[in-house]
């Protein structure tokens, strides 16, 4: 069943990130059926993969990423049995957390979760929830990579230091980015992020960072402070 999920959500770019069977601590939707969810599997994304299959289909109207992946994914839980839900749908879901149990990642210094193998560069798009127990592989387990990071130097690299302990200064950031000053990272990418030495094989594209940072932008506007803001 994975095996043949996976190819179906590669067939757009996507990979599948890990899965769980959800308990009483958690308050999930019903399905369509009125059945509870027994199995909870993350789809995300690595790297530029799925920008490629997103920049060949991409839907000319507002918010073309979001309404692209709920179109994919939508079609792979129809033909699965499931359910598709995502990080930008009411009511939302605690994908970081949901994340945190399914996969070997870790809160950064940034706030981002942060994988092992592909450090910052990875997110997750979405959730198929299946109202059987489907049989999923043993959970991996290893350490986050910042705890021998001993410089951090993503916590040095941003020019304005909009993150701290707290989290992320979403104004302070969102004025920067709206600067001429901000210019490398709009075009390239968040300057912290890329100053991780983790999973550097996985950055981004600049077409593909200037798009996230133009939403990231506009998602700040108006913000006076993001904590554990989701990846993206």
């Amino acid at each position: 069943m994975l095996h043949d999920l996976n190819a179906a959500v590669g067939a757009s770019g996507f990979t599948l990130s890990g899965g769980f069977h959800p308990d009483s601590r958690d308050d999930l939707p019903l399905l369509p059926d009125g059945r509870k969810t027994a199995t909870v599997v993350l789809v995300g994304s690595i790297g530029p993969d799925m920008w490629r299959h997103f920049q060949a289909e991409r839907p000319n109207e507002a918010d073309p990423l979001d309404r692209w992946t709920a179109q994919r994914l939508g079609q792979v839980a129809e033909a699965f049995g499931a359910l598709a839900v995502f990080p930008f749908q009411r009511p939302f879901q605690p994908f970081q957390r949901w994340l945190r149990r399914a996969a070997p990642c870790h809160v950064s210094p940034l706030r981002i979760l942060i994988h092992p193998e592909y450090g910052l560069w990875h997110a997750i798009r979405g959730a198929l929830l299946f109202a059987d127990a489907l049989e999923l592989p043993q959970p991996q387990h290893a350490p986050s990579p910042c705890k021998t990071c001993l410089a951090h130097p993503c916590m040095m690299a941003c020019p304005v230091n909009a993150f701290s302990a707290r989290g992320l200064d979403a104004a302070l950031c969102a004025a920067h980015l709206a600067s001429a000053e901000g210019g490398p990272c709009m075009s390239h990418g968040c300057l912290a992020r890329r100053a991780c030495p983790v999973g550097g094989a996985y950055q981004h594209h600049p077409e593909q960072a200037a798009f996230h940072m133009a939403a990231l932008l506009d998602l700040h506007k108006g913000a006076e402070r993001l904590v554990d803001a989701p990846p993206i």
